[in-house]
């Protein structure tokens, strides 16, 4: 419960915060993880991506801004962080279907958005099979990609770098290369709040980099999870981990990479792990 309690802690920040500015990665220090993976556990908890929630909350209660008359639009545009005019009429539009204008006209309906509060919900329950493995640092050859710090602006991002690693021919060369644990194609997240996020196509390997970029994965015990079948069922046994595993399993997010290991290169019926870093909730 504790862990839910700090998500809870970290949406009234956020509520004190939405005419200033939010920082993510306070967000992550009240929730004891990193920026990234607050973010990641935000989205499948919440439903949707954390820019997203704020967005919508920004302009449900600029919505009651507006209602109210005595503001000018381009005062509440301004209290809400939007720099200019144009933008803030485009998202209240997006959001509301309407322009914010006809809303200091009244007569008009609008939409509420209310706070996210984050409960444990017991469903049906179905397995999950998971060992817990601690490894030393090991290094690990690729290609990588810069990410963006709000994560759902890589939804594109990733995919058209395997996409374009599959075509080069980057695919059958880095797996001519591995040669140690863990043996498979590797999909690792880079997300230290310290350092640039980046997303790597690797393997691990003690072969010479080439043409190559490397990394070396920190050392870090990590939860283990085995599935099987398209990127679709990836995404929802990590969705699964995150919303029904952790929260009750005693452990919590360590600053480590995330990780996906590729067992065989069948995109439709694929063979993979989800390597997530964790370690020892404190008493």
């Amino acid at each position: 419960m504790e862990w839910v309690e700090r998500l809870n802690q970290s949406m009234n920040y956020i509520e004190e915060h939405l005419t200033g500015e939010i920082d993510y990665e306070q967000l992550a220090r009240i929730a004891c993880c990193s920026a990234y993976h607050y973010q990641r556990m935000f989205a499948y908890m919440a439903g949707l991506p954390l820019a997203e929630y704020i967005r919508r909350r920004k302009m449900s209660l600029a919505a009651v801004d507006l209602q109210g008359g005595a503001e000018r639009v381009i005062d509440i545009a301004e209290k809400y962080g939007y720099r200019s005019p144009t933008a803030f009429n485009r998202a209240f539009q997006s959001f509301h279907g309407i322009a914010p204008s006809s809303v200091k006209s009244g007569g008009v309906s609008v939409k509420s958005f209310s706070p996210i509060v984050f409960r444990i919900a017991v469903k049906g329950a179905t397995e999950m099979d998971y060992r817990i493995e601690t490894k030393e640092a090991f290094r690990i050859v690729g290609v990588s990609v810069p990410l963006d710090k709000e994560i759902e602006n890589n939804f594109t991002v990733v995919p058209k770098l395997w996409q374009e690693a599959a075509v080069s021919g980057t695919i059958q060369k880095l797996a001519g290369m591995m040669d140690t644990p863990p043996v498979g194609l590797l999909g690792v997240s880079a997300c230290s709040d310290e350092e640039q996020w980046r997303y790597f196509i690797a393997v691990s390997t003690t072969k010479a980099k080439g043409e190559f970029e490397e990394f070396t994965v920190p050392a870090s015990a990590w939860a283990i999870f085995s599935g099987a079948g398209t990127n679709q069922s990836i995404q929802e046994l990590e969705r699964r981990i995150i919303t029904e595993w952790l929260p009750t399993s005693g452990y919590e997010y360590a600053d480590a990479p995330d990780i996906e290991v590729y067992l065989n290169p069948d995109p439709q019926n694929a063979q993979y792990e989800v390597w997530v870093p964790v370690a020892k909730k404190k008493a």
